[in-house]
């Protein structure tokens, strides 16, 4: 089975219960405006990357390849600040760092020893794959951030805010291992079987994904608090 395209004019019909939400939004007085401007750079966005993923993967260029993991790394480093505005330049190292060591070493996991690319930067595969892990370290560095500094300002000591933190920013990806397969059939499976893949080697995909996001979630998470409690413990030195 092959999917058929989608029409713009069947696409639109994807937007209706979308719209029927900002509606709510805007009679609840809520700010309905930003979920608009979200909608709007969403589908300018994956507009916009229809494009270059076409011309990258045309390219087949190493240099190429590895520029967009550049601009993918570096966008997710700061975009998982958003929660602690004030402090944001200072951690970019921290969070940039994480997700380097943390997303970066499962990509070349998954797509050097399981997969086994060839050439080892097929973009069909290497982007896909870093744009899932970049997505889900940078939610983790995003929730442990925001749930560190929180627990400090409560009066909590670096070690226990640090545990707390860790723990409240696994909850999505340990809760998604449970819910895998009974609750849902997440992105990478369904995408398979609606192109006709076998539900079993689907299975055997998910499952590597599934394995990839805890792992990665995990490292980058503890690396990014292990990095920042670093820097509250010589700041306070030098402090005092």
């Amino acid at each position: 089975m092959t999917l058929a395209p989608i029409e713009l004019e069947q696409l639109a019909i994807a937007f209706i219960p979308a719209l029927l939400v900002v509606v709510l939004m805007w009679r609840w007085q809520l700010n309905y405006r930003k979920a608009l401007y979200g909608m709007a750079r969403m589908l300018t966005q994956l507009l916009l990357i229809g494009y270059v993923l076409i011309y990258i993967f045309q390219a087949d260029s190493s240099p190429i390849v590895m520029a967009v993991l550049a601009v993918m790394l570096i966008a997710s480093s700061w975009i998982a600040l958003g929660s602690i505005e004030t402090r944001r330049s200072s951690m970019l190292g921290a969070s940039f760092t994480a997700v380097l060591l943390g997303a970066g070493s499962m990509l070349l996991l998954i797509s050097q020893g399981v997969l086994q690319l060839d050439p080892w930067y097929e973009p069909r595969y290497l982007i896909p794959l870093a744009g899932m892990l970049f997505a889900h370290a940078m939610n983790n560095v995003s929730l442990a951030a925001e749930r560190y500094f929180a627990e400090l300002a409560n009066g909590n000591s670096n070690e226990d805010a640090a545990r707390i933190a860790f723990q409240a920013a696994l909850i999505p990806v340990v809760n998604s291992l449970f819910a895998v397969g009974l609750v849902s059939l997440p992105g990478m499976m369904t995408g398979q079987i609606l192109s006709g893949v076998s539900p079993f080697i689907a299975a055997r995909y998910q499952i590597m994904v599934m394995c990839m996001l805890f792992g990665s979630s995990g490292l980058t998470t503890a690396m990014f608090l292990y990095l920042i409690r670093r820097r509250q413990s010589l700041s306070r030195i030098s402090g005092g």
